[in-house]
């Protein structure tokens, strides 16, 4: 019996893919991690769900959840904060009629960053992407996990820092290092998380996953998530970008556009082609090939 076939017999009606065993075991273990004070780390390509994980996790511990995004602009004030503009309060005494007093104070307004706010007040961070924002931004979550502390760089406050919080957790997420606007991680830091790769998933929790996103039925999603690991298959898959988001999105594409998943129907061929044909280009750079391969595989479904 194929795996394909085995997973539909446990998959017989849509279920929360989070109640799979993959993710059960591993949901088991990142709240282990993070309750004994370490932080977690989610790492795969695009389209796998670890935004989506790493959030359900977050919720899991029944506190406040932060998500901060990474991106090569954030800066220390982003996460700290910074005294941003003035406000003036101005104060008119009318005690003695005929002399009048009047009194007006400037000051700075303080806005918090987000990072300011989680470990302060013990929320759990969600840090997605955080390669994408540079290695001196990223610098000051080494002071926080190793010290205890966050340091209040630039901020014209007269503490230097603040303690963390004790309930405050992060979890971080990334692509893998190959990606385009991506940056090398400082070892400091990365040895201080515990990494937890999510680039090879289960058929079943593939199969789920397409289920789920597109609400699709499962035996259209068995066979797109067939057709998209075939492709696979037949090339090096370290050098591709072909991941589990091509399967989402030609099951969102058929079920939007009624296009029937089989691969003799000449829509589901063309919408194969369009979805996946540049991935499978940049990794084999023959074009005729790289259409070969996809309807090949797309005709087996």
């Amino acid at each position: 019996m194929s795996v394909l076939k085995q997973s539909s017999e446990r998959l017989s009606t849509k279920k929360d893919v989070y109640e799979l065993p993959f993710f059960k075991s591993l949901i088991r273990r990142s709240l282990n991690y993070l309750s004994a004070g370490y932080p977690v780390h989610y790492t795969g390509p695009p389209g796998i769900g670890k935004t989506t994980l790493a959030i359900h996790v977050a919720k899991r511990r029944k506190q406040p959840v932060t998500l901060i995004t990474g991106n090569k602009d954030l800066t220390n004030n982003d996460l700290i904060g910074a005294y941003k503009g003035y406000s003036r309060k101005k104060l008119n005494d009318n005690f003695v009629r005929t002399v009048q007093k009047i009194e007006e104070n400037v000051t700075e307004d303080w806005a918090s960053g987000h990072l300011y706010e989680a470990v302060k007040h013990g929320h759990t961070v969600v840090y997605d992407e955080f390669t994408r924002s540079s290695p001196e931004t990223n610098n000051l979550f080494l002071s926080v996990l190793e010290e205890k502390i966050l340091p209040l760089y630039g901020s014209k406050s007269k503490d230097s820092h603040i303690r963390v919080h004790p309930d405050f957790r992060i979890i971080f997420t990334s692509n893998p290092a190959e990606y385009i606007g991506v940056y090398d991680t400082q070892d400091a830091l990365m040895d201080r998380m515990i990494s937890i790769p999510l680039n090879v998933l289960s058929v079943e929790a593939e199969v789920a996953i397409v289920m789920e996103r597109a609400n699709i039925k499962q035996n259209k999603a068995e066979a797109i998530v067939r057709f998209v690991r075939g492709v696979k298959e037949t090339m090096d898959e370290k050098k591709g970008r072909l991941s589990l988001r091509a399967s989402i999105m030609i099951a969102d594409m058929a079920e939007k556009t009624n296009v029937c998943v089989d691969g003799k129907d000449k829509a589901f061929q063309n919408l194969c082609l369009d979805l996946t044909y540049f991935s499978v280009l940049s990794m084999i750079e023959d074009e005729e090939k790289a259409r070969e391969i996809i309807l090949n595989q797309c005709k087996k479904v």
